[in-house]
């Protein structure tokens, strides 16, 4: 069986027309394989954002009550490397740049080939010059973001003119041209990722214009500041309703430009006939919030607009479409992927729960609720009626688990607990982690909860999560601190975040 994994970052589920018929935003491709897979409902994030999702998807372990961003652990298990005792070569191509930062380290490592496609974002590619003359809408991001950041990505850029030169299209065309070489070679996993439709919203033509409805970017800004929380706060103070719908019109570009490139691929397993013997998967790390309740991108607290999302997937073995209702997150992939491949999963897999059954056979879930959330921020649960978003106490402590004490990153930065320095405090060391058999540090860390207030939603009453019934139900709200309680307790969780979300005294 070969595997195929796309995975896109940042594909908000409303805006596909799988989920929701009267989304405004041309997916034509998305929408033919959606008419031939198995659509899950009910997918969930596990941890945030983009590594942390990532380890659960390479490691098969949720991280967000242990540590931040950060590159995998001495102790952790690699996915290809797995997906390999049964034979596979394995082949990433990405476009996903945090993968080759040092604070990053050991996600692609283990694949058998690697192809990386440069220049997203702030990836040092291309020489900066301090001398040049920036357009006007390199000047409009500089408004709220560091002049390297939006120097940078120009910088990388600043000479693509055709459609063909943009990320997505180079990683889905690399794949392509990787199928023609390889896929007739013996079974294959090939994960092709893309980080479109990521931040920021820069497309050629005619995606530029496609929504925009004659704004233009040299007007508005396409690289809103989200990570620092007085920035966006400034930047929600100023915006204009026009310059909220132009960045939309943007996202929904470059939806749609990364669409005719994922369509060149749903071409090429057409014209290799690799539909018969590959599985193939479609899914995102996280949505991204544009400006609903002041918020943008993806931070706690974890609204369905992007903690609810997209997962799609062909198996040969049960070609009848269908919808696939039954809870499941971003760290059962890990399980399946292997399952998938003929070789049985670790002893070492903890919280990862194949999905294989469930696709081959129409078995249910295995899971029965599911929990997710950001280091340092707070809990979200949802039993798929009742979703609880609770946010952690003031003042409580809180320390990071990892082997490594010190991972140089860009900025010391309170919001997500990445250090730039190492700690002053007096750090321990032990075995803290469940089963794992391995010291790890124990370092003390801040980390600025964007939200002290909780919410309670009723999903089944209240889809769009407009009425928070945190005060007016505490029955219910009793019952989910308690669900919340239980799920930490067996995925396993220091005893300091207990306290830390005043769960302490909750009965599981």
């Amino acid at each position: 069986m070969n595997i195929v994994l796309v995975l896109v970052d940042s594909l908000t589920r409303n805006c596909l027309r799988a989920y929701n018929p009267q989304s405004p935003c041309s997916t034509p491709n998305i929408d033919r394989f959606a008419a031939r897979a198995q659509v899950f409902n009910d997918h969930f994030v596990g941890s945030l954002p983009c590594m942390p999702a990532r380890r659960e998807l390479i490691a098969g372990r949720k991280e967000f009550m242990w540590r931040p961003w950060g590159s995998l652990e001495v102790f952790d298990p690699r996915l290809p490397s797995e997906v390999g005792k049964g034979g596979h070569h394995t082949h990433i191509i990405t476009d996903h740049y945090h993968y080759w930062e040092e604070e990053a380290n050991g996600y692609i490592q283990s694949y058998d080939t690697i192809e990386m496609i440069r220049g997203y974002e702030v990836d040092h590619w291309q020489p900066m010059d301090p001398n040049e003359e920036k357009p006007d809408w390199v000047r409009k991001v500089e408004e709220f973001r560091a002049p390297e950041h939006i120097g940078q990505y120009y910088a990388n850029t600043r000479n693509w003119s055709k459609e063909e030169e943009f990320f997505s299209a180079q990683t889905f065309g690399g794949a392509c041209d990787w199928l023609d070489r390889h896929a007739s070679k013996g079974p294959f996993f090939l994960h092709v990722e893309t980080f479109d439709v990521h931040e920021p919203f820069h497309v050629p033509e005619p995606y530029e214009s496609m929504y925009a409805e004659g704004a233009s970017k040299n007007e508005f800004n396409i690289w809103p500041p989200y990570q620092v929380y007085d920035d966006l706060d400034a930047f929600m103070d100023q915006t204009s309703e026009a310059e909220l719908n132009f960045l939309k019109s943007q996202f929904m570009g470059k939806v749609t430009m990364m669409d005719k490139w994922f369509g060149r691929l749903l071409d090429k397993l057409d014209e290799l006939a690799l539909w018969e013997d590959t599985m193939v998967i479609f899914t995102t790390d996280h949505g991204h919030d544009m400006g609903e309740r002041r918020a943008f991108g993806k931070q706690h607290p974890h609204f369905d607009s992007h903690a609810n999302i997209p997962l799609m997937i062909w198996h040969p073995a049960n070609p009848v479409p269908r919808r696939v209702s039954g809870l499941t997150q971003t760290v059962d992939l890990f399980a399946t992927i292997i399952e998938a491949a003929g070789v049985e999963l670790t002893s070492a897999n903890r919280h990862s729960r194949s999905l294989l059954p469930t696709v081959t056979s129409g078995a249910p879930s295995q899971r029965d609720a599911v929990l997710y959330g950001t280091f340092g921020q707070g809990a979200c649960a949802t039993d798929g009626t009742w979703t609880v978003l609770k946010s952690p106490e003031p003042d409580k402590p809180l320390y990071l688990y990892s082997t490594a004490i010190y991972r140089p990153l860009i900025v010391d930065n309170p919001v997500d607990g990445r250090l730039s320095k190492p700690p002053t405090k007096p750090v321990d060391h032990g075995y803290f982690a469940p089963s794992v058999e391995l010291p790890v540090w124990k370092i003390p860390i801040r980390v600025d909860p964007r939200s002290d207030e909780s919410f309670l939603f009723n999903r089944s009453e209240d889809p769009d999560q407009e009425r928070n019934l945190w005060e007016s139900d505490p029955e219910q709200r009793a019952r989910m601190l308690a669900l919340v309680r239980a799920l930490l307790d067996e995925e396993g969780c220091p005893p300091e975040q207990l306290a830390r979300l005043g769960l302490e005294s909750v009965a599981a």
